[in-house]
């Protein structure tokens, strides 16, 4: 199946209004979709922010005509006034749009256990939505507005045919840079698609996209308390089908490698590939493990072709495998080079392949392969190094 790379983010889907606006380090995306099917994948940290259990009730419709999404402060830990303020936030946006305010998903991201200057977010919403429209413009301002630490917004939209031939699209907004861990990754994400589908056939597609996407997307090892996804749909074109799936893991993947680029302090982005695994799981558990490694992400940061990391890593995943049979293969723009082949050290001082090596780990895109060699599954996670912006930022965040 051919995928087209479009422009629009979410607007990209005909219908789906969008509009962003900022004050200071307050900001305020709206999407609005007018009684879309939709599912969502919210946190599993027992710590839940109040606006993901708003959002988590209003999914449970399987319909939504709005999404109201604020940076600045998470909106986390802060009791009975904090749902006030989610429920007051949908019901400024259901007022703005003329909606029902038991279809607006609510979605917040900054600083745990502040609450939220309510005001200020209130005036927000209602400017944005004086300027909701369908345009590319629109998308931007949105994905612009729910940045943090974020340093580029971060939308993506394709194009593609089911296998009814008809012509579908799928366009997302999406945020994140810290904070983010297997098990969602703090991020928000939003898409919009045209796909004819059920609530259930819409949360099934992305339950798949997210799990080897966002879910294997590693920036500190840190899981959020409002990491959320949400997808709505139009329901105007084909039916769902593998096709549509196919198209969504592309989408989810692009977010988590923007995000991988993206993350707080981050010089250098890399993607782990773990192939001939016994099982899924194994091949899940040891890219999560090295992409998480603070040894391996350090090593990204200083050039530095630091091999024995990969292996520790691999080798405290919990999956299975015979160390002698391992093989780690390190590739970017400067070339590809197999430093270790089924427990043979191959770039060890003087020798060319580790010369090659380090002008590889000086890239800015690095991948890394490790071949288990103990069955036929594969998985991919993704990373960044670990660098001294990453401490000043975190240490700075609230202050």
């Amino acid at each position: 199946m051919k995928i087209r790379f479009i422009e629009g983010g979410v607007c990209a889907v005909d219908g789906v209004l969008a509009a962003g606006c900022r004050e200071g380090k307050y900001g305020v995306g709206l999407i609005v979709t007018r009684n879309a099917t939709a599912a969502g994948v919210l946190t599993s940290n027992r710590v839940r922010a109040e606006p993901v259990k708003l959002t988590e009730r209003v999914l449970e419709g399987g319909r939504i005509s709005a999404i109201v999404a604020n940076s600045g402060n998470a909106n986390c830990f802060t009791g009975k006034e904090g749902m006030d303020d989610a429920l007051s936030m949908a019901r400024v946006t259901a007022e703005s749009i003329q909606a029902d305010e038991g279809e607006v998903a609510v979605a917040s991201t900054g600083v745990i256990g502040r609450r939220m200057p309510i005001r200020k977010i209130r005036s927000l919403i209602r400017r944005a939505a004086d300027q909701l429209e369908n345009s590319p413009e629109a998308s931007g301002n949105l994905a612009s507005a729910i940045m943090t630490t974020d340093t580029f917004p971060k939308e993506i939209a394709v194009e593609f045919q089911l296998e009814d031939g008809e012509i579908a699209r799928i366009g997302a907004v999406a945020k994140g840079s810290g904070m983010i861990a297997p098990n969602m990754a703090t991020m928000l994400s939003f898409i919009t698609t045209d796909v004819d589908a059920s609530p259930s056939e819409l949360r099934e597609a992305l339950r798949r996209a997210v799990d080897d996407s966002f879910n294997m997307l590693i920036v500190d090892g840190d899981e959020s308390t409002n990491d959320m996804v949400i997808i709505a749909s139009t329901c105007r074109s084909g039916r769902i089908d593998e096709n549509f799936t196919e198209a969504l893991g592309v989408v989810c993947r692009e977010l988590a490698r923007m995000m991988a680029r993206d993350g707080e302090g981050a010089t250098k982005s890399f993607q782990v590939d773990v192939v001939n695994a016994r099982t899924r799981e194994d091949a899940r558990r040891a890219a999560r493990a090295i992409a998480g490694s603070s040894l391996v992400k350090t090593a990204i940061f200083g050039a530095d072709p630091n091999w024995g990391r990969i292996l520790a890593a691999a080798g405290y995943s919990g999956a299975e495998f015979e160390p002698d049979r391992i093989s780690v293969i390190l590739e970017s723009e400067s070339g590809s080079v197999g430093i270790v082949e089924e427990g043979e050290v191959l770039a060890f001082d003087g020798t060319p392949e580790l010369e090659l090596a380090e002008r590889i780990m000086g890239d800015d895109e690095i991948r890394i392969t490790v071949d288990l060699n103990a069955g036929s599954e594969s998985a991919t996670a993704y990373g960044c190094d670990l660098t001294y912006d990453y401490v000043r930022i975190n240490a700075e965040y609230t202050t």
